[in-house]
This record gives structure tokens, C-alpha cells and sequence, in this order.
């Protein structure tokens, strides 16, 4: 017997090692660092785990099967453009953003100072109440490549509600 559940949880996950050469793009801004990450596009790993955890949760596929790094069209773009692409196709497939969670796993630099712009840039992008975004960081104690400040880590929980 099939159930049409009203909420549904999605989880996501990205990595992104450092390259010299480009900003560092976390949750749709940029953070001063010497470092920016490598990807096809801005490598904003917090953004690319929220599109993934949502996706997931919608049971809509993921980031790699709707932006392919193959695609020319993706080549450094700005990952808010991907966030809002997600949305709308969540959106249209009838659910809406409850809340978001998000761990960012990096050794350096200290992220604390950009979370509340981070919040605010998905916050906006996603068109829900600020309250509704949740970002943390936390160290890997020098442990493994994050800990040995090789690239930055993000986990995203997304929730979702059957729209009204």
C-alpha cells in the first residue's frame, strides 16, 4: 500500500579540496582566504550539500545528474543559481522548505564571523524565514586531508513538507 507521507528528510554531503587561484565561496559568499576550492563550479561545498540534501529529500536525483561537471554551462558558476534551480524544481514537485541544517567540516579558516551572512544568503536564495537556516563549523582536530587543511568538508539535512 503506497502512502503519500507529509514530510520527508533529505540528507547531503560535499567536499571540495583547496587550489590557489580563486575565492572562497561558503554558503553563497565569499570568506577571505588565501584558498579558494576546486570544482567545475564555485565548489561552494555548503551550497552543493544543501542542493543534494534537498534533492534527496524530494527524491529528485542529485546535484551531479542536474548540473553534470561535463556541462560547459556550469563552468565557475555562481552555486546560488544552482540552489534557486533546486528550489523551484522542489517547488514544482509540490513540497516546501521547512528547515535546513548544515555542519561545515574545515581546520582553517574560523568560520563563526560568516555565519550569520551564510544564513542570510541561503535564507534568501531558498525564500524561507531566516530561523529556518541552521550553520555550524567545526575543526577535524588535524586529523585526515580536512585536518590537514587539504580542502572543506559540508553535511546538509533538509526537511520537507508537502505544500498546502
Amino acid at each position: 500500500m503506497s502512502q503519500k507521507w507529509s514530510l520527508r528528510i533529505g540528507l547531503g554531503y560535499d567536499a571540495h579540496k583547496y587550489t590557489e587561484g580563486r575565492p572562497l565561496r561558503l554558503g553563497g559568499i565569499t570568506i577571505p582566504y588565501e584558498k579558494g576550492l576546486l570544482g567545475h563550479s564555485d565548489a561552494d561545498v555548503v551550497l552543493h550539500a544543501i542542493c543534494d540534501a534537498l534533492l534527496g529529500a524530494a527524491n529528485l536525483g542529485d546535484i551531479g545528474q542536474l548540473f553534470p561537471p561535463s556541462d560547459p554551462q556550469y563552468k565557475d558558476i555562481d552555486s546560488r543559481h544552482l540552489l534557486k534551480v533546486v528550489r523551484e524544481r522542489i517547488w514544482a514537485a509540490g513540497w516546501e522548505i521547512v528547515n535546513i541544517d548544515v555542519v561545515i567540516i574545515a581546520q582553517r579558516p574560523r568560520l563563526s564571523p560568516y555565519y550569520p551572512a551564510m544564513r542570510e544568503s541561503i535564507a534568501t536564495t531558498l525564500e524561507i524565514p531566516l530561523e529556518n537556516v541552521s550553520l555550524k563549523a567545526t575543526t577535524p582536530e588535524g586529523m585526515g586531508a580536512l585536518g590537514r587543511e587539504e580542502g572543506v568538508a559540508a553535511y546538509a539535512v533538509a526537511l520537507l513538507q508537502r505544500a498546502s
